[in-house]
């Protein structure tokens, strides 16, 4: 993911027959990279709220491929931030949204998302 002038990668071992079959079909398919690991594509300026954490690909509906999270204890319906590609929201498809007391602030980052696959 590129933001201003920093371009950040993680690795997702994730096995499938393609990217393709991973997000066409809706399903949801979990990661277990953690909450730092997806901060990390944006670096120090990244904000998410503290509860949820559901990672993976089509997260929620909310996410393609990402993490989303919430204030609210047990509740991911309603989650209010997120990090990753393919955002729902179409003011802001690939960066950071936070709102209602993420761990950095409120957030609106845009980026530039990369995705390579072997």
């Amino acid at each position: 993911m590129k933001f201003g002038q920093q371009i950040n990668f993680i690795d997702i071992e994730k096995t499938a027959s393609s990217l393709y079959s991973l997000i066409s079909e809706g399903n949801y398919h979990t990661t277990s990279l953690g909450r730092n690991t997806w901060k990390s594509l944006i670096g120090g300026k990244a904000s998410l709220q503290l509860n949820c954490n559901r990672e993976g690909f089509n997260v929620l509906n909310r996410v393609r491929i990402g993490i989303v999270s919430n204030n609210e204890v047990n509740e991911c319906d309603t989650s209010d931030s997120r990090i990753g590609f393919g955002h729902l929201d179409d003011s802001n498809t690939c960066g950071n949204e936070a709102l209602y007391g993420g761990d950095n602030g409120d957030k609106h980052i845009k980026a530039m998302g990369y995705i390579l696959v072997q």
